[in-house]
């Protein structure tokens, strides 16, 4: 299933114009300053912004809400779901969630820049960073990766095995290649961290530094302008309270030419495929999550926040308007998950 894959991109001309004419706006630019991207890329973003500034509610699932009560509501969540969350993302996909977060790997090409990164590290200086100074060849020979929302370790995982963290955890000094995982909920990167050391051992997590658990917020991150490669979120963009800041706080963390992924659930494109998913939604998957994490509510609430979710169309609207260049999306499954990608200009 999937195979089953549609791919749209902005036009390319268009793209390309606007990358140029904004290459040096982005260094000197802030997340607030994006959150209304009409302000700033008028010719761009023709949706409305994500909540409106004179709005004091949004949604939580199909209720309204204050908008300073949605992301303890969401933590709370995630706090109920953490030690069955991986088990429920296998039963309510059928799996298919590991094929969606394989072809993420996939189109990240983490592999191939983690080779070249090994082998530029160790043609200057062995592959150890510790002892460097903070000069511009040094920072070239890094290779970043931040996963938001990633709390139980599931993509960054694959980013570990791909980039040959393992291997390189082996040995001393710190890895030019590093993987941040960045979740807003403590009982994720609890299940998350617990998982990694079991699976890898804890140099990579406290001698080479190939693997990282930080508890953060999508849309006040704790981390300097221009600090990454690549940028990725798995299911977690929906239960960000402000979509436009959270995107705004991503283009800002990015490096000049660095890349943003989210693989997130959304809109179903084949009518068969959409009845039949409406169902399975609302009727089994909170059965299971009253079954296995007897928990319906929660499960109940994820269901919904998909279809609160913008379309495939309007994410990628917001993503151009913030700011990224060579955007595109991807459906897989029908329409069921889509990736969604974008530039920063350099």
């Amino acid at each position: 299933m999937i195979t089953l894959m549609e791919r749209h991109t902005a036009s390319p001309l268009k793209s390309m114009r606007f990358c140029l004419k904004n290459a040096n706006a982005f260094s000197r630019t802030t997340a607030s300053e994006f959150v209304h991207p009409r302000t700033y890329h008028r010719s761009f973003s023709t949706v409305r912004p994500y909540i409106p500034k004179d709005s004091t509610s949004t949604h939580f699932g199909y209720s309204e809400i204050p908008v300073d009560e949605k992301e303890g509501k969401v933590r709370d969540v995630f706090n109920k779901v953490a030690e069955t969350y991986d088990l429920m993302n296998d039963l309510m996909s059928g799996g298919m969630h590991r094929l969606w977060k394989d072809y993420l790997l996939e189109e990240s090409n983490v592999a191939a820049m983690a080779r070249h990164t090994r082998k530029s590290a160790a043609f200057s200086g062995g592959g150890d960073i510790s002892n460097k100074n903070n000069d511009d060849s040094s920072v070239a020979q890094q290779l970043k990766i931040l996963d938001v929302a990633g709390g139980t370790g599931d993509v960054a995982f694959r980013f570990v095995d791909a980039a040959g963290c393992l291997e390189r955890a082996k040995s001393s000094g710190t890895d030019p290649v590093s993987v941040t995982v960045c979740d807003i909920n403590p009982g994720m990167l609890r299940v998350g961290e617990a998982r990694a050391r079991a699976k890898f051992g804890s140099n990579i997590l406290d001698g080479t530094k190939g693997l990282t658990f930080i508890q953060g917020n999508a849309q006040s991150l704790d981390f300097d302008d221009n600090t990454f490669d690549l940028y990725t979120i798995a299911f977690g963009l929906r239960n960000v309270t402000n979509v436009d800041v959270a995107l705004a706080e991503a283009l800002r963390v990015l490096k000049p030419g660095g890349r943003f992924m989210c693989l997130e659930f959304s809109h179903v494109t084949l009518p068969i495929l959409a009845q039949l998913y409406e169902v399975y939604s609302f009727q089994v998957i909170p059965a299971l999550g009253e079954w296995v994490a007897k928990d319906r509510s929660s499960y109940q609430y994820l269901v919904e926040s998909i279809r609160k979710f913008p379309n495939q169309a309007d994410l990628m609207s917001r993503i151009r308007g913030m700011g990224f260049c060579r955007s595109k999306y991807t459906n897989l499954t029908g329409g069921i998950v889509a990736l969604h990608e974008g530039w920063k200009s350099i």
